[in-house]
């Protein structure tokens, strides 16, 4: 029988201490130039030196008071897992000063529409039945091979783009957080202008041809699943920069609002953004994610709330069976990456819910489980070797539930918290302590 922690014993009463010297380094580095920055217009509050007090992010997902309280122990405390988490962090982000900036205006294909400016993709699991002659370029038609990935999408650099461009803007954005570093903010600024809002390399706010289909269809809703996880990231981490970061002024505040805003009526009215919120499994999780991050960032607040609630029984009611299991991933063939995958959704979303005063891990599915049953269902697996899985997966890594696991500890789940110590970590490290939200740790997009 599982326990839960009862609520009024939150994840704030469990920080530690950080080990100063490594902030202190990093700040030393940079010459406080954070400190000597102007304040952004629009009254959003000041990373002022490092009083964690003027400098509470309004992000979406992550929780600003969080990142306050460990900027704070991270100049203050002897914490030896988030000093690890720290360096770990820095070292990505480190790499990302100097590669980039990335825009979906260098492919030489170009979309449908003749702009290169509009997001391209094509479907990864899609292979063809034809030999490629001169007649038939493509070799159509084309067929389902689900959990085999066509090298061929690799020929269309803005699905690899996108990914890169993402994760760069996030961490170095927490870099600059944490750190006081204006070369991590300045190189997550230009990151930021390339891709949404500079005239001359900017994206267009849709994705009308993405996850297209030679010979069959331009684009698909289901495309859209390559931007519902990762521009989230993007959101927070736009919302950390606004918390004062130098070189950031409200005119990009209001750019990268505008996109956001503009995507986020695409998504609700398309044709492709309708199929995609439609969807019951994974892609239906992550849509609730992006729009209601996207609504809670432009202030839309009534909407956010809205699909936070709605959730509860379109997504968790549906995916959840009695045991913890999850129906609608059951029938992949990389059956492990797709449960993880579709909690980093869920995880992730009720994180946003808390937000917004609604409690996603408090649901009670019509068969009796609810979110840290979902959790829990992984813990065998993750926790042994050799591994033990009851359903299809090609390549199993079973630190895929790390994040998700300390999501569930974190929200008071007594399993989930005993079980962290015995999953291995990433390869890039167990970066949870300096960014408290899931992530995708066994992305598959480029396997």
């Amino acid at each position: 029988m599982r326990t839960r922690t009862p609520r009024t014993r939150t994840w704030r009463t469990r920080l530690g201490l950080l080990v100063a010297a490594s902030l202190t380094a990093a700040v030393s580095a940079s010459g406080g130039a954070v400190d000597a920055a102007a304040a952004p217009a629009g009254g959003h509050p000041r990373c002022a030196g490092h009083d964690h007090h003027t400098c509470v992010p309004r992000t979406v997902v992550l929780d600003g008071h969080r990142l306050a309280e460990t900027r704070r122990a991270l100049h203050e405390g002897s914490d030896p897992a988030r000093t690890a988490a720290l360096t770990a962090l820095l070292a990505q982000a480190d790499a990302e000063l100097t590669t980039g900036p990335w825009t979906v205006t260098g492919k030489q294909q170009l979309p449908p529409s003749g702009d290169r400016h509009d997001y391209l993709s094509l479907a990864p699991y899609y292979w063809p039945t034809e030999p490629q002659t001169p007649d038939n370029p493509w070799g159509c038609p084309y067929e389902n091979r689900d959990g085999q990935r066509n090298p061929i999408v690799d020929t269309i650099p803005d699905h690899a783009g996108r990914l890169d461009a993402f994760t760069a803007i996030y961490q170095l954005s927490l870099a600059w957080y944490y750190t006081g570093d204006r070369r991590y903010a300045d190189r997550a600024e230009l990151d930021l202008r390339t891709w949404f809002t500079d005239p001359a390399t900017r994206m267009n706010p849709n994705m009308n041809y993405a996850q297209g289909i030679p010979c069959q269809v331009d684009g698909r809703g289901i495309g859209i699943i390559e931007f519902s996880y990762l521009l989230t990231q993007v959101v927070d981490a736009t919302a950390i920069l606004d918390a004062g970061a130098p070189g950031w002024t409200d005119g990009d505040r209001q750019g990268v609002l505008g996109w956001d805003g503009a995507f986020l009526d695409w998504l609700r009215t398309s044709k492709n953004g309708r199929e995609e919120a439609a969807a019951s499994n994974n892609h239906g999780s992550f849509d609730d994610l992006m729009t209601a991050a996207l609504a809670l960032y432009t202030g839309r607040t009534d909407t956010a709330r809205r699909i936070v609630l709605e959730a509860a029984g379109k997504r968790l009611d549906v995916q959840i069976d009695a045991d913890g299991s999850q129906p609608q991933e059951r029938t992949r063939t990389r059956t492990w990456h797709y449960f993880n995958f579709n909690l980093v959704a869920l995880t992730r979303l009720a994180q946003l819910g808390r937000h917004l005063g609604i409690d996603l891990w408090d649901h009670r599915t019509p068969a009796g489980s609810d979110l840290a049953d979902a959790v829990d269902f992984l813990i065998p697996t993750a926790t042994s070797t050799p591994a033990n899985w009851p359903y299809p997966e090609t390549d199993l890594r079973r630190y895929a539930a790390l994040d998700v696991l300390h999501a569930a500890a974190d929200a008071g789940d007594d399993a989930a918290r005993r079980a962290l110590p015995d999953v291995p970590p990433p390869p890039g490290g167990d970066l949870y302590p300096v960014r408290p939200a899931a992530e995708q740790l066994d992305d598959i997009s480029k396997a």
